[in-house]
């Protein structure tokens, strides 16, 4: 079945990794500012702030997983090859992710109804669970841009990967809490966002130094005319963000609370630059300048049957992501377990 004059076997590639590269992008904005929350319980003074920082992600941070695991499923039903070989690579980050997933959903619930005496080990549970899955993929994410290969110069880079992705969940989760908190505790997220962006700033800027020096391919895509053309907007945008984040968080707080989202709005921005970039850059390779997408891709039959399949499942995943937000939206009150 062609579709708009591409063949199925160039068409439907592109459609399935267009999809889980959107799910992966919407799991790391949605999934990286609870995990980042996680990371801040430490700076909490009292309880009642541990709660609150709790409460404004309760709601949300299941579901939130779901489009990692829409994510791993394309990539296995429809790049089985590239599957094996990702995975194999990273089998022991994919295990540590895994594994601080686990501890946090655990802790999450059990932090709730364990007795007063216990739930601080709960809290440093969740927070440890969280530091763990960032970690992790940040050092995925390193080991990924480096094609895979495990060098003491790859592990290197990917551990500073590791290091400021968790920053940038940092970041982001601080510009959740300044939209969904007030007071006392809003006032400490703006702070925690005003320092998290400079470690946001440079995990970015060390993904972006590095991309491009990984083939010649990449090298030429990003600086030879008119190929650079296409990549050109992002930087741009993503200063204009910057720069609008550095005013926008010493403004902050302003009694007309009105706009406290913008940090959050800003911050996804940056985020989904970051994203597009490394799309472009390494496309049509989904194992770096290994295995494209239509090499891995599995037989167009297979996959036109997954398509309608996934032409269910999405909207409906799409469809309680937003009700869930649009129903909880405002700012987080006490959560119950009753």
């Amino acid at each position: 079945m062609d579709l708009l004059g591409f063949p199925p076997e160039t068409w439907l590639p592109w459609a399935f990794a267009s999809l889980m590269g959107l799910s992966i992008l919407i799991y790391v904005i949605l999934d990286g500012f609870d995990l980042g929350v996680g990371m801040l319980m430490p700076f909490c003074e009292t309880e009642a702030e541990k709660d609150r920082l709790v409460a404004s992600i309760g709601p949300f941070w299941d579901a939130n997983e779901t489009w990692l695991v829409l994510a791993i499923g394309i990539l296995l039903v429809a790049f089985p090859t590239a599957h094996g070989v990702i995975l194999t690579a990273l089998y022991l980050p994919v295990f540590v992710m895994l594994f601080g997933l686990i501890l946090r959903g655990v802790s999450f619930e059990f932090r709730a109804k364990a007795p007063a005496a216990q739930k601080p080990y709960w809290n440093t549970a969740f927070v440890v669970g969280s530091l763990m899955a960032s970690l992790s993929q940040g050092f995925m994410l390193g080991m990924y841009i480096m094609g895979l290969t495990w060098t003491w110069a790859h592990v290197g880079f990917a551990v500073l990967t590791a290091v400021f992705l968790s920053v940038g969940y940092s970041f982001i989760g601080a510009a959740w809490l300044i939209a969904k908190t007030e007071g006392a505790l809003q006032k400490k997220a703006i702070g925690w966002a005003k320092g998290g962006i400079w470690g946001l700033i440079l995990g970015i800027g060390a993904v972006s130094l590095a991309t491009p020096f990984v083939s010649p391919r990449i090298f030429d895509k990003w600086f030879e005319f008119p190929q650079a053309l296409y990549l050109a907007p992002l930087p741009l945008i993503s200063g204009a963000m910057v720069v609008f984040l550095w005013w926008k968080l010493r403004r902050l707080p302003q009694e007309n609370d009105r706009y406290a989202w913008t940090p959050f709005a800003a911050a996804t921005t940056l985020f989904t630059c970051s994203y597009i970039g490394m799309a472009y850059s390494f496309y049509p390779y989904v194992v770096p300048e290994k295995i494209t997408i239509y090499e891995a891709a599995s037989a167009p039959e297979s996959l036109l049957i997954i398509l309608a399949g996934t032409l269910f499942v999405l909207p409906a995943i799409l469809g309680y992501t937003a009700l869930s937000y649009y129903i909880f939206r405002g700012k987080a009150q006490e959560l119950h377990y009753d």
